[in-house]
């Protein structure tokens, strides 16, 4: 699913999957799952649009997909620290995800429209996105939540040795 929004960045439901590979296989698997992503993109349409290849990932979204790596690491990491059982500290881990995908992902952004000016990169880049993404942290923590209460052998990610 991709939608056009003000800018060049669509709204996808990327966010959504990056931060449940975080909450459910943790931060090494988690950080690979969405690597493994921008491998398969390298070769076949999965990006939004229906784009791949070298193009898309040096485009002006590039940033939020290699942030997306990121902020997979970044939420397994906490949540095998802080091996969370309940809503609302998945839901506080989710929305720390979306931190290093707006900064990378808006960082690039500024850089692709080789401008310095923070309005229509914040905007275009960050505020436009808040609202969705907060929604699909939301989703995520429901998800991540009853998926390790499943008995499909899931277990929450365990804590580093």
């Amino acid at each position: 699913m991709s939608v056009p929004l003000f800018g060049p960045v669509p709204l996808t439901l990327q966010v959504l999957f990056v931060l449940l590979a975080g909450l459910v296989l943790g931060a090494r698997l988690g950080a690979l799952s969405v690597v493994a992503y921008l491998v398969v993109g390298l070769v076949a349409p999965v990006y939004a649009q229906g784009t791949s290849g070298l193009g898309a990932l040096a485009g002006p979204a590039g940033g939020y997909l290699f942030g997306f790596v990121v902020a997979a690491y970044i939420v397994g990491t906490l949540t095998e620290r802080w091996d969370p059982r309940t809503f609302w500290p998945l839901l506080g881990i989710a929305l720390a995800g979306l931190v290093p995908i707006y900064a990378i992902g808006a960082a690039w952004l500024a850089w692709q429209l080789h401008t310095t000016a923070l309005e229509p990169v914040v905007w275009g880049g960050v505020v436009q996105f808040i609202p969705g993404d907060v929604a699909k942290a939301v989703l995520a923590a429901l998800a991540a939540r009853a998926l390790v209460s499943l008995p499909l052998g899931l277990r929450a990610p365990a804590r580093p040795r």
